[in-house]
């Protein structure tokens, strides 16, 4: 490989949350930190050269959108997807869990409904109780190691509803949803005239065999009714820059979507936010895909060790993403107990799968975009423990 994903990079005191943050996450130090979805690989020296040479100017003054960035979105997912679209249907917004959260104040008001499937991304549970909108939940299901949609349950629970949030490509779980499961959400969505909301942040981390499909991109249908809010910071290990976008190909929600950021200055971007993106997906294929052929061989490597050392616990093997869902339910222990069992015993730490929504329970969200040398040490202390129980 040309570039070195076996480098350990010492992460602790740089202000990292990963590292930085165990006593409040954990309420110990003496965890190996296997959570927070950001990998321990080297950002790309392509991006990084490309902030050392804006940082040579040394002047750090106001900046507006780089002229690169809308194009270089153009054509990345146009070559990744074949989505076509226009460089005015792109728009900067600063994170998307903050952009999440500014179209639902955009397009739902307070006690109006919007739909979940959980166990799904924390932040869909707390941003919309924040702003005192009321969760309905279309729960997946688990079948033959997958998750699946219940689609009966959906098109009775969506009922009412003014959002649906989609998470396309699903964490925790990692499931690539097909163009067939997408336009059949597609079309319950349009014919209760709810409004789409399509987070695909781990859009560009489908695995060997799987293909991303925008939801945007399914139909019409889809293309009229719905926000698209993608990201590089899972791509390219750049989440600290805070820099991500929403595609919206229907001009009347667009423009309303638009004009709520523009109203409270909300769609500026700070000057390192839109220049090294650009350059990410002008230079970035070759590290993508060495990144995700290694972060797969980590996957491989963590299913093999459960089935030969750890057989009373499995893996939702994900489809997408560098985080897997570990089941830990043949243990046999009350969630909470489970949970103190990893940080206490094991001393690895990830995310409570309950965080998710109930539906998580017995599960953990473990994070394998890092070394193998520490996907084997995580597993090793994670066996110490199990054979104490088991």
């Amino acid at each position: 490989m040309k570039y070195n994903f076996d480098e350990i990079i010492q992460r602790k005191h740089t202000d990292c949350l990963k590292y930085d943050n165990l006593k409040e996450m954990f309420g110990t130090e003496e965890v190996l930190p296997m959570w927070i979805a950001d990998m321990d690989f080297r950002t790309p020296d392509f991006i990084v050269d490309a902030i050392r040479n804006r940082l040579s100017h040394e002047l750090l003054g106001y900046s507006y959108i780089c002229k690169r960035w809308r194009p270089a979105i153009q054509s990345w997912v146009s070559r990744r997807y074949g989505w076509e679209i226009q460089t005015d249907e792109i728009g900067f917004v600063g994170g998307i869990v903050p952009a999440i959260s500014f179209a639902l104040q955009c397009f739902t008001k307070a006690g109006d409904k919007v739909m979940i499937q959980p166990p799904v991304y924390h932040p869909y549970h707390h941003v919309t109780h924040d702003l005192e909108r009321e969760l309905v939940f279309n729960p997946l299901k688990l079948v033959d190691g997958q998750l699946e949609i219940d689609f009966a349950d959906f098109e009775e629970k969506i009922k009412g509803c003014k959002v649906f949030l989609l998470c396309n490509p699903h964490n925790p779980c990692g499931r690539v949803w097909s163009k067939e499961e997408l336009q059949r959400m597609c079309d319950i969505c349009v014919e209760n005239n709810v409004l789409v909301i399509s987070d695909e942040i781990h859009c560009d981390m489908a695995l060997k065999g799987f293909k991303h499909t925008p939801f945007a991109s399914v139909s019409e249908d889809a293309k009229n009714n719905s926000i698209t809010f993608m990201a590089a910071s899972k791509t390219f290990n750049i989440a600290g820059l805070k820099s991500s976008y929403h595609i919206i190909q229907n001009p009347e929600i667009r423009n309303q979507y638009n004009e709520f950021l523009r109203k409270s200055e909300l769609d500026t971007a700070h000057v390192f936010a839109t220049g090294p993106v650009a350059t990410a997906y002008e230079q970035g294929e070759e590290w993508v895909e060495q990144m995700l052929e290694y972060v797969e061989a980590n996957i491989d490597f963590m299913e093999q060790y459960l089935k030969e050392n750890m057989p009373k616990m499995g893996m939702i093997r994900p489809q997408a993403s560098f985080l897997v869902f570990l089941d830990a339910r043949g243990l046999g222990l009350p969630h909470d107990k489970l949970v103190e069992f990893f940080i206490r015993e094991a001393k690895v730490g990830m995310n409570d799968g309950a965080m998710f929504g109930e539906e998580g329970s017995g599960f953990m969200r473990m994070n394998l975009g890092c070394p193998r040398s520490v996907v084997e040490k995580a597993l090793k202390q994670i066996k110490e423990a199990y054979d104490k129980i088991a």
